[in-house]
């Protein structure tokens, strides 16, 4: 049976099945959710977890390399760092070596707060990984790395 816009239903559903954008964008938003309301109690998202480990460096980074790392684009990561800034979890400072640049730090609070999320991760993180234990969880994220 056709659609009268000319896509057979029948598309619709070997896109359903078949789709890896599709299975990828729904796991995300699963694992997205599994760790929202883990990391709930040191008031923190999953996506501030993971930029708060991204900042979890020797030397502060500036902008590029954090987008690049967490596959933001700049103006994505400034809007997420706002809430991080406000909250007092980050500080951003402009680099003494080039002003247009921005070096981004986790401050004591930021620190302490990704510290006690760690240890939550870890359990989440271990739990989903025994879900997926008969499906090879390392090879699962080579295949994810790749595409990325």
């Amino acid at each position: 049976m056709s659609n009268p816009r000319g896509v057979p239903y029948e598309t619709t559903h070997l896109v359903r099945d078949t789709c890896l954008c599709l299975h990828v964008q729904r796991a995300a938003r699963t694992l997205a959710r599994l760790f929202d309301e883990a990391l709930r109690p040191v008031g923190l998202t999953s996506g501030q977890f993971s930029l708060l480990n991204a900042l979890n460096r020797p030397a502060p980074p500036s902008i590029a390399p954090v987008a690049q790392l967490l596959a933001m684009d700049r103006t994505t990561l400034t809007a997420a760092l706002k809430p991080l800034e406000r909250d007092g979890l980050i500080a951003i400072a402009k680099d003494p070596d080039d002003r247009r640049n921005r070096l981004l730090s986790l401050t004591d609070k930021g620190r302490e707060t990704l510290a006690a999320a760690i240890p939550i991760w870890c359990e989440t993180h271990d739990n989903v990984e025994a879900c997926l234990a008969d499906r090879q969880p390392a090879d699962l994220r080579g295949a994810l790395k790749a595409l990325s």
